[in-house]
């Protein structure tokens, strides 16, 4: 395997795991976007979502992940 080989099958396994736990767990998603730090405005013709904590945490976890292949 090139050097790529290994990175891309272990990510789209990463992918693999994660879809079927959002598919199987329906708790999930519901508090996913809503920590506190999320940003979300209804108006009567507008809505904004931007869920920056979450990001910020999904980055984090990301990054570990990332840290911890590269070991």
């Amino acid at each position: 395997m090139n050097q790529f080989g290994k990175p891309l099958i272990i990510l789209g396994l990463v992918l693999v795991v994660a879809g079927l736990v959002i598919s199987f767990s329906p708790r999930l998603p519901t508090w996913l976007g809503r920590l506190p730090g999320d940003i979300n405005i209804k108006r009567e013709d507008f809505s904004l979502h931007i869920p920056l904590t979450t990001c910020l945490i999904i980055s984090a976890v990301l990054s570990f992940v990332m840290w911890l292949m590269r070991k």
